[in-house]
């Protein structure tokens, strides 16, 4: 691993003192460096006195040590070619999302801030400091809802790990093997977190949000391992985590996807990149914060008479064994999670029966009671179902340009077909959560019924999509932002990431002119 040594070239302000930003700019320089083997050998003796005093647990034992050990450990084939898809189909959503509000204002942050150039923004001309780099790639890869989601733990996770894990490889120039590694430790660690305190309950419980503390510590945890941290570091990392694990449910409120796309990727990004780069400088801290006075736990678990009900051995269940990735899901459609289930059967209802959207006299669609609070008459159009529903009607599909044309919410086609769209809480898929399932039924003007329960929505576990399904959603997204020879460049290198020598090689096409 190469480490660049930095001189202090801060600028002054005309009284002599460093400008305000001029100091953060100073203060990322030294947090990047590696110069500093004095203060990381005290720093280490130090935390190494503190960790034999206190001890740890065995729980935390045994997952600083697999975390330590993932920049090294080779992965078995499948769960290679499966990282591979969740890579590229993160990327296309970083460059589709680059087209969307959210994705805009974000580049134009990253651009105005400035800032040492050594990391890809994506979809942009910008090199820059990887925290603004994180920071900005993962406000755009959740600039809407085209990223993938992982059920157990109720969390979109790559919209902040492969942020982070890029941002600190290119800072490092890792290999695409080692990226790859760290993507893949990310999503292992982030969503045992949430799992730990009961997955999809611990939101309604607490009022925090899933989504923002599993980002925290997988973001985390791809970024400790691009920096290659030690054990002992990365208790530090788990520790720095825990103090960054924030967000509350009222995310659901935002109607922009602007505070979704901070919440989930572009926050836990920046600070995942920040973390492992102090502590890869000779930062320290608390070497158990799983365990011991004013824990993780104790702070944040849902309680029971008092008590925190949580589970810390899931933390590390069958770590090794039981890939967190196999479990999350890649959206076929272009929309939010609730709403994959019934364009499913809609597009299987096409196939089964040759009808129009005007034969079409009713649709129910039944989903689980918080996917219908979700879904229900939403603002943004890839966010509502019924939308999305009378879309499919007409057109047979919807495209990632349909989903997000605002105006025809306003189309009076479009409204005809919503009027027939009715959603029903029920308790028959509530009882199936957290798989995302839906029942729709279809009524058409003959009287004739189409019933369908979708029980394996295609880009799941149990329906997973193919490598070409995965590369042909990918083209679609990436082609009309970057082109289609940079599209064809960017899927090569990812099905070929073994290949890559320095992480940094993606740029070129990555990015645009």
């Amino acid at each position: 691993m190469r480490h660049e040594q930095e001189k202090d070239d801060a600028h002054e302000s005309p009284d002599g003192t460093l400008t305000r930003r001029s100091f953060f700019e100073f203060a990322g320089l030294v947090m990047a460096t590696a110069a500093l083997p004095q203060v990381a050998a005290l720093a280490q003796t130090s935390a190494s006195r503190d960790v034999t005093a206190q001890g740890v647990s065995p729980v935390m034992e045994k997952l600083s040590s697999y975390m330590s050990a993932a920049a090294g450990r080779a992965l078995p084939d499948e769960i290679i070619e499966k990282t591979k898809h969740h890579i590229l189909d993160t990327l296309a959503a970083m460059i589709s999302g680059s087209e969307l509000p959210p994705g805009r204002a974000a580049v134009q942050f990253a651009r105005s801030y400035g800032g040492k150039e050594t990391a890809t923004v994506v979809a942009s001309n910008i090199v820059c400091g990887p925290i603004e780099a994180a920071l900005t790639n993962g406000v755009l890869a959740h600039a809407d809802e085209t990223d993938d989601s992982h059920g157990p733990s109720r969390s979109h996770p790559g919209v902040s790990v492969i942020p982070a894990a890029l941002a600190v490889g290119e800072q490092f120039g890792i290999n695409g093997t080692q990226f790859l590694r760290a993507v893949t430790l990310g999503y292992d660690i982030g969503t045992r977190v949430t799992m730990s305190m009961g997955g999809v309950n611990y939101q309604e419980a607490t009022h925090r949000s899933t989504h923002g503390t599993v980002a925290a510590f997988g973001a985390c945890a791809a970024a400790g391992c691009a920096a290659s941290l030690n054990a002992l570091q990365f208790r530090f990392l788990l520790d720095y985590s825990a103090q960054q694990a924030s967000g509350i449910a009222a995310w659901r409120r935002d109607a922009a996807h602007m505070e979704k796309a901070f919440l989930f990727g572009g926050k836990p990004a920046a600070g995942a990149v920040t973390t492992a780069m102090l502590i890869h400088s000779g930062f320290t801290g608390v070497d158990d914060i799983f365990s011991g006075p004013d824990n993780f736990f104790e702070a944040y678990a849902p309680r029971e008479n008092g008590v925190p009900k949580a589970d810390p051995t899931q933390l590390v269940e069958k770590l090794g064994e039981r890939y967190e990735i196999t479990r999350t899901n890649i959206k076929k459609w272009t929309v939010g999670s609730p709403i994959q289930a019934p364009l499913d059967a809609l597009a299987g209802f096409f196939k089964e029966r040759s009808f129009t959207a005007d034969d079409v006299q009713k649709v129910v669609v039944r989903l689980a009671s918080d996917e219908v609070d979700t879904v229900k008459n939403c603002e943004m159009p890839d966010i509502c179902l019924r939308h999305l529903v009378a879309l499919m009607l007409l057109e047979k599909t919807v495209t990632f340009a349909s989903i997000h044309d605002k105006d025809r919410m306003e189309d009076p086609a479009v409204l005809r077909q919503r009027a027939k769209v009715e959603l029903v809480a029920d308790p028959r898929i509530d009882a199936r959560r957290p798989r995302r399932e839906a029942i729709v039924e279809l009524t058409l003007a003959d009287g004739t019924q189409l019933t369908q329960w979708v029980r394996d929505v295609r880009g799941t576990a149990d329906n997973p999509m193919t490598r070409d399904e995965v590369v042909a959603k990918a083209s679609d997204l990436i082609n009309p932002v970057v082109g289609a020879k940079k599209c064809a460049a960017l899927i090569e290198k990812i099905l070929a990431i073994e290949s890559v020598k320095d992480i940094r090689e993606l740029r070129p096409a990555l990015q645009r002119v």
